[in-house]
């Protein structure tokens, strides 16, 4: 079964290592926001970059997480500031704002994210669930990348987004305060890309399928799914850093996008179908 669940990730996850000497030559000396960067896929990236001649800004909520991260990468060559802050928070955002004002910054890889699967019917007296995921997945990175955009043209740098598939695909039951939040923040950036590479601004998405983080860990039929490791998502990223490509996605999302419009009808009904079979 192992095996076999082996074979099924390298067809599904074909994951080619960037040439670490280019991504090195590509990064020496520049400064790296990483927000999210505690855990998971921030956390690979980190220990991913820590080689390199950098500096790396991380940015998260658990303070002592940051500080075992740094410690651990205290050998390292790259360069290393911490920031703690819960970024929902528009005090703690304008902070970490004000703190950024005298970095040159390079590039900016949006990471931080929050996850929610949760009926409607359970959601009617918590809007809470809306308020904090459209706050984090949303209006902190457009926030920080208006803060950023001066910067950034000055560097001719680069803004990295590490988005979900989900987006791209036709909604799922549940999942509506998170895919909402998530095609939010990818279409602003979407929208603005034209105009930031006009100002020499890269942009690029990283639309990740599952990645086992613990994001995912609440969400049951998550454990038998196929997934990338953080490790391999923080591959993904680093080629980008490199390529500077527009985006990322599995090569099978094409054929999950043409069937959200051809079998549109037949998705609902299937999602029609679920919710009265849970109730």
């Amino acid at each position: 079964m192992k095996i076999l669940t082996n074979l099924l990730n390298c067809l599904l996850f074909p994951i080619r290592k960037p040439n670490f000497c280019q991504l090195a030559q590509c990064l020496r000396h520049k400064t790296i926001i990483i927000t999210g960067a505690s855990f998971g896929i921030g956390e690979a990236l980190c220990h991913l970059l820590s080689d390199i001649e950098c500096q790396l800004i991380l940015v998260a909520r658990t303070a002592d997480k940051l500080q075992l991260i740094e410690q651990s990468l205290s050998n390292k060559k790259a360069k290393i500031d911490l920031f703690c802050a819960d970024l929902r928070d528009v005090e703690q955002l304008d902070s970490f704002i004000a703190y950024l004002a005298s970095y040159h910054v390079d590039v900016f890889i949006n990471n931080a994210g929050i996850s929610i699967c949760r009926p409607i019917m359970q959601s009617l007296d918590r809007m809470h669930d809306f308020e904090r995921t459209i706050k984090l997945n949303y209006l902190a990175p457009v926030k920080l990348c208006l803060a950023l955009i001066p910067k950034l043209q000055q560097s001719k740098g680069h803004i990295i987004n590490v988005s979900a598939i989900n987006v791209l695909l036709a909604p799922t039951v549940n999942w509506a305060a998170y895919q909402a939040s998530k095609t939010a923040f990818d279409q602003w950036l979407r929208c603005a890309s034209s105009e930031l590479e006009n100002r020499q601004i890269k942009v690029s998405t990283a639309y990740l399928p599952l990645v086992k983080t613990r994001m995912i860990a609440p969400t049951k039929i998550y454990k038998k799914l196929p997934a990338l490791q953080p490790c391999q998502a923080a591959t993904i990223i680093s080629r980008l850093l490199v390529s500077q490509k527009r985006q990322y996605k599995p090569w099978w999302v094409i054929i999950g996008q043409l069937a959200s419009v051809i079998f549109n009808g037949v998705w609902c009904k299937l999602n029609s179908y679920y919710i009265k079979k849970k109730q």
